[in-house]
């Protein structure tokens, strides 16, 4: 880890953006043209004090984890982002279907805050939220290891189901089982998504009755129907716009305009914090406290993965 060059990189990083390039206000007492350290702290979801101890040369090394979201919140290409890893000690992650969001998918994010959106790997983790995505599908970003896809939450946590009405899951279930197949025959053996499928082989004994069905489809349902804990059942339609260079894709929810749906996910729009899923603030405040706790901690300041 090389702490000078990863102060000036950070802050060099920080003052080339403007606020209007993150969707931040200008405010009237900005004195210069880049970000505040705590607007950037606030983007990648960590405390303020442990991003200005790192661009002053006295934080302890980052966790691989920090350094995704840093790149994220910087809106750093592909290249920079690898920078930034060697910098802080780490080697850079695999670019293809990686968990970095490219920088023109976050400025469209950026757009669509009032609205549920999310960013998707090809193995079906959620990378980066909207807040009303938050609110309405719960916080998909939290997890760790295989529990990151989505599909393998489907068919080993029977939380996951929740977000989808009873009569839909056989339908749900089916669909990420093609969708897995795609993804296993695109990588091949060896790869995470044969890692997954070969887990949730031994794991579900549902899995392994639909995978012998052969199906195969790439992407999410048009339509979809979300069973919501305060709003209820919503009916929504899934836009889907992909980063094929990266194998993302952004998903918008909207509904037909006079609908019911289109009632509440404009209320959910307008305050999602009070429709909550699971019970937390969909704001960086929450987050950022347990992120800066895995930075900082002995373990993960120590972890080179």
């Amino acid at each position: 880890m090389d702490q000078g060059q990863l102060a000036d990189f950070l802050r060099t990083r920080r003052e080339a953006l403007t606020p209007a390039e993150v969707g931040l206000p200008a405010g009237t007492r900005r004195r210069t043209s880049g970000l505040r350290r705590e607007e950037v702290a606030a983007l990648a979801m960590i405390s303020t004090d442990y991003y200005s101890r790192m661009e002053q040369q006295r934080a302890p090394k980052p966790s691989a984890e920090v350094v995704a979201s840093l790149a994220r919140a910087l809106r750093l290409s592909l290249d920079e982002r690898d920078h930034l890893f060697r910098l802080a000690g780490h080697n850079a992650p695999a670019r293809m279907g990686g968990g970095h969001v490219s920088p023109a998918m976050m400025r469209i994010l950026d757009r669509l805050q009032d609205t549920p959106a999310q960013v998707m790997s090809a193995l079906g983790e959620t990378l980066v939220q909207t807040p009303p995505a938050r609110a309405l599908m719960g916080d998909e970003t939290k997890y760790e290891g295989f529990a990151r896809s989505v599909a393998y939450r489907w068919f080993t946590d029977e939380a996951a189901r929740q977000v989808y009405p009873p009569d839909d899951h056989a339908t749900v279930g089916q669909s990420f089982v093609a969708n897995a197949r795609v993804a296993y025959a695109r990588d091949g053996a060896g790869s995470r998504a044969a890692q997954i499928v070969d887990d949730l082989l031994c794991r579900s004994a549902e899995f392994a009755e639909l995978w012998k069905r052969h199906d195969v489809a790439s992407g999410n349902d048009r339509t979809k129907r979300i069973a919501h804990p305060t709003l209820g059942v919503l009916e929504v339609q899934c836009q889907i716009l992909y980063d094929m260079e990266q194998l993302h894709a952004l998903l918008v929810f909207t509904a037909e305009p006079g609908s019911p749906s289109h009632a509440k996910l404009a209320a959910l729009g307008d305050d999602p914090d009070a429709y909550l899923r699971d019970g937390q603030s969909t704001g960086s405040s929450v987050r950022r406290t347990v992120a800066d706790d895995a930075a900082t901690s002995p373990a993960n300041s120590l972890n080179s993965n």
